[in-house]
């Protein structure tokens, strides 16, 4: 048994992990934004703590008992503009490094933190732990320097120190703002997604598969290693609207080209797991369909 802490854990991500944790016998410390509406996705049980505490004052934060493992998910704004606000995501670097403290404090021999794709940039290749990387969003840029510099800090205090480069996740409480999100909503209310050409190539992990691979870094995972972290194989994103749209709602067209990509928009996202499973024993195991229908069964 281990015990653990879990910032930011009311997501798609964060539900699983506490979940499948609890089902092994961990216990959990799951801190959550003060106020969260999304707090009633956790649930009620004796191993599980949860505490309302804003990343802004992770800083002072005193926790009773000692820990195992700080597994940090939480991060201030990842949609929309405000991935490019400069003070924002600044911010979010401060408090990893708050997060890494306060591991410290907790008597933690690993931190496990929560990287990005967009870490990585533009790209063409399988996405590598050793890739060079050319981070183009301000929330790129902020989660690269968030898991150089807590790799810093956790060596300075003798910490394990493991950087998971989140790919694209999806499961019960996803954010609303997701595309899996959106084109579901959409689907069962009979309209049309509008949607962009979807001509990338996208490498889609279901969040009970992603919860096991925080586990497996969390108990197995090899100091200072990064790993990417998605299915490991990718097809063009839409393949996965269509498969998505046939298991929701076969007879609603998909309006593709409709809206223009983003800025920063990545064309190949696709990991390369192999240190993942090489250093720990993780593989997916859910496809894509068989995560689709567990969704919209809820």
């Amino acid at each position: 048994m281990s015990r653990i802490i879990i910032t930011g854990g009311t997501g798609a991500i964060g539900t699983a992990l506490i979940r499948q944790a609890l089902e092994r016998g961990d216990e959990v410390c799951c801190i959550v934004h003060k106020g969260s509406r999304r707090v009633s996705n956790l649930p009620s049980h004796p191993r599980l703590a949860i505490l309302g505490c804003d990343l802004s004052d992770y800083g002072g934060l005193m926790l009773e008992g000692r820990f195992d493992v700080l597994i940090h998910l939480a991060w201030e704004k990842t949609f929309g503009a405000s991935r490019d606000d400069a003070e924002v995501q600044t911010r979010n670097i401060q408090y990893t490094l708050d997060a890494v403290r306060l591991a410290e404090r907790c008597g933690c021999k690993a931190f496990i933190g929560a990287g990005s794709q967009a870490e990585y940039g533009i790209q063409t290749v399988p996405l590598t732990p050793d890739l060079p990387v050319r981070p183009e969003s301000g929330y790129g840029i902020a989660k690269y320097a968030a898991g150089k510099l807590s790799a810093m800090l956790c060596k300075q205090l003798g910490i394990r120190h493991n950087w998971i480069r989140v790919l694209s996740i999806y499961g019960p409480h996803d954010g609303e703002n997701s595309l899996i999100s959106y084109l579901i909503r959409e689907l069962k209310a009979g309209n049309s997604p509008q949607l962009t050409r979807c001509e990338q190539i996208w490498d889609y992990l279901y969040a009970d598969d992603a919860a096991d691979a925080f586990l497996a870094v969390a108990d197995r995972g090899v100091d200072g290693k990064v790993y990417p972290l998605g299915c490991g194989s990718g097809r063009p994103l839409s393949a996965y609207v269509e498969e998505l749209r046939d298991t929701v709602n076969p007879g609603v067209p998909v309006n593709f080209g409709a809206r223009e990509y983003y800025p920063h928009q990545p064309m190949y996202l696709v990991a390369d797991i192999r240190t993942l499973t090489e250093d720990t024993g993780w593989q997916p195991v859910i496809p894509f369909s068989e995560g689709i229908r567990m969704i919209t069964k809820e």
